[in-house]
């Protein structure tokens, strides 16, 4: 049997089986579903990478249609994902970034940690504490009109939030 068009059925449902899983990686509802269940937070996710090196960005993802916490770390000019378990903040794997996307990413975040004052953790913390009822789920650090900045995106329930807290 095929469509209109020619593409078999069997491929077209092939293809809808594979769609779940990618656009779950960036799906706010499923993120936020997935953390109902998360009892670790991203601050004791920081906490625990800094053994692997200085934390320069940190969030909770679905990746493989897991939750997971995934903390960039820099030392000595290498990087590393550290993965932890989101039911315990521990290193459940430390994987170095040596290519692509990720190392570029890596580079870029760690470029604007260069000039911060204030750590990850202390800004994640800052914005917890600004927004009661909140968790944070990510922090990446960015450089905005010159000055290190830390975006924290922030959950309650299933409403998402976005807040700045300068690192200089």
């Amino acid at each position: 049997m095929t469509l209109s068009r020619g593409i078999p059925v069997l491929v077209l449902g092939i293809m809808a089986l594979s769609l779940p899983v990618s656009a779950e990686e960036h799906n706010p509802a499923a993120l936020a579903g997935a953390m109902q269940q998360a009892k670790a937070t991203l601050e004791a996710g920081l906490k625990a990478s800094e053994s692997t090196g200085k934390p320069i960005s940190a969030k909770f993802e679905i990746e493989d249609g897991k939750l997971q916490l995934s903390v960039y770390t820099a030392k000595d000019k290498t990087f590393a994902e550290v993965v932890l378990d989101p039911a315990t903040a521990a290193i459940a794997k430390t994987e170095k970034i040596t290519e692509g996307d990720d190392l570029k990413e890596a580079n870029e975040q760690a470029g604007a940690m260069a000039t911060a004052k204030v750590s990850l953790l202390a800004a994640t913390e800052t914005a917890v504490k600004a927004n009661a009822g909140f968790r944070a789920v990510s922090v990446m650090p960015g450089i905005k009109d010159g000055r290190s900045i830390a975006t924290v995106t922030l959950l309650q329930g299933t409403n998402f939030k976005t807040v700045a807290t300068p690192l200089d």
